[in-house]
């Protein structure tokens, strides 16, 4: 309270310690003319107050400005004014993702797919994204309904670099995107982190290539895998390096990565269980390219196989190296190096017969005309080869595609258990879920290299 010497001073202006509707003045009876001035200044005060309380107060119920208050505040100061709080705002706005569009007379479904389109495998993750366009392209010329409503299919692609950090950035970005499902990722070290994203928001992922086992063990409803996982292709590649290449000694190199360590330690398990002997084990990364020390020290014990669990552009540094230093052992590794790209990338490295390889996945005689014509069809649209993964990819998205017909909802909470149920005819083969996600009765394809070809030697179950 503001107090004046009413001898000395102009008449005392008392102001009540809080702004309400009362203002009180204490006019001396003898001085109204002044009083009245000082009336008029109270009164502009008392309004400056009122616009200013207005314009702060107003914003921050709406949450337009962030409020200085505790949130348990927030509520009171909208009350007073009269203002629908943050959470009824909210609430009112928060729909889901199909009744975004239930105004519209054509559903959009939006399908996310992430790879590494950039980076030492960037033509991986090309590869994956063009069978990802085909299917899409593919299904907006189906005419398909969901429910009773025309669709439209839109692509979302994303590039992880192959980085776990960036893998789960971008998951993160598809979900505030509010994709439908997810096709991807291709590596396994950005595939398992990324899942925990697409779990939490209840999203379907399923991956064309990832194979580290772990990925469907996570106990994910929503994770699925078109392709047989590190357990059953490493096991397999162990079984033939000893079986049927007669490998006395068998050295193995890892790039370190989910992928690359996983199906090493699964090789391993594969060669000791066939009677096999592994000389060394060496680890490297997936960003390296000088190999010689590392070759080095595997030369010495004289191994007659290498087993290398990574990428293709690593394993082709690594065939230049070992024809640098002499090594004329054969060279077999999983699906990351088994491309079309290896020969190409290795060079004159690549001797025929000397490179072992097996694609997690394939066909037999009975589908392989629909395989050879998507691989026509692929080359004609963009001039390129298949890499390994696209065919899966392709399926993938046709196999989310189906399960929302079938359901007659795009909404993942709806179309989930169909997609659990899916029985589909792909080009890479019959596909049905067991309890896990992983694709049933899994095929692996086992190629060679010769005069800088990839050919097939055969499929097993």
């Amino acid at each position: 309270m503001l107090t004046q010497n009413t001898q000395q001073n102009p008449p005392t202006l008392l102001l009540s310690d809080k702004v309400g509707p009362a203002l009180k003045l204490v006019l001396e009876p003898s001085k109204v003319a002044q009083g009245a001035a000082s009336t008029w200044v109270a009164i502009s005060i008392f309004c400056l107050i009122g616009f200013v309380s207005a314009a702060i107060l107003i914003p921050l119920s709406q949450g337009l400005i962030r409020s200085p208050w505790s949130d348990e505040l927030r509520p009171d100061m909208t009350s007073l004014l009269g203002l629908p709080d943050q959470d009824e705002q909210n609430n009112t706005q928060e729909t889901s993702r199909e009744t975004l569009v239930t105004s519209e007379s054509t559903l959009t479904v939006r399908i996310g797919h992430v790879a590494p389109t950039s980076g030492a495998i960037g033509h991986l993750g090309q590869d994956n994204e063009h069978g990802a366009r085909m299917a899409i392209e593919e299904l907006n010329l189906a005419g398909l309904k969901i429910g009773s409503r025309s669709v439209k299919f839109e692509l979302l692609t994303e590039d992880d670099a192959a980085n776990p950090a960036q893998g789960v950035a971008v998951a993160q970005k598809l979900v505030n995107a509010r994709v439908n499902g997810v096709i991807g990722h291709l590596n396994s070290g950005t595939t398992i982190p990324a899942s925990q994203i697409y779990n939490s928001a209840g999203i379907p992922q399923i991956s064309p290539s990832a194979t580290n086992p772990k990925y469907t063990r996570q106990g994910y409803s929503g994770a699925f895998r078109l392709v047989a996982d590190d357990a059953q292709l490493g096991a397999t590649l162990g079984r033939i390096a000893v079986q049927n290449l007669d490998g006395k000694s068998i050295a193995v190199i890892d790039d370190r990565t989910a992928y690359g360590a996983g199906i090493a330690e699964a090789f391993k398990n594969g060669v000791t269980s066939a009677g096999g002997t592994i000389v060394a084990h060496e680890f490297t990364s997936d960003r390296a390219t000088d190999f010689l020390g590392l070759l080095n020290s595997l030369k010495a014990k004289e191994p007659d196989i290498v087993f290398f669990g990574g990428m293709d552009d690593v394993a082709a540094s690594i065939l230049r190296q070992m024809k640098r230093l002499g090594i004329q052992a054969s060279f077999i590794g999983g699906d990351g190096i088994c491309t079309s790209q290896l020969a190409l990338l290795a060079g004159d490295a690549m001797i025929d017969d000397s490179v072992l390889c097996a694609e997690a996945g394939g066909v037999e005689d009975s589908r392989k005309a629909v395989m050879d014509k998507f691989r026509r069809d692929f080359k004609a649209k963009y001039n390129s080869d298949v890499q390994v993964y696209a065919p899966y990819v392709y399926d993938a998205v046709k196999v989310m595609a189906s399960a929302m017909v079938s359901a007659g909802s795009a909404d993942p909470s709806i179309y989930l258990p169909a997609l659990k149920a899916m029985n589909h005819k792909g080009v890479t083969g019959d596909i049905s879920f067991d309890n896990k996600g992983d694709v049933k009765n899994a095929a692996l394809t086992i190629y060679t290299y010769r005069r800088g070809e990839r050919i097939q030697l055969d499929v097993i179950r």
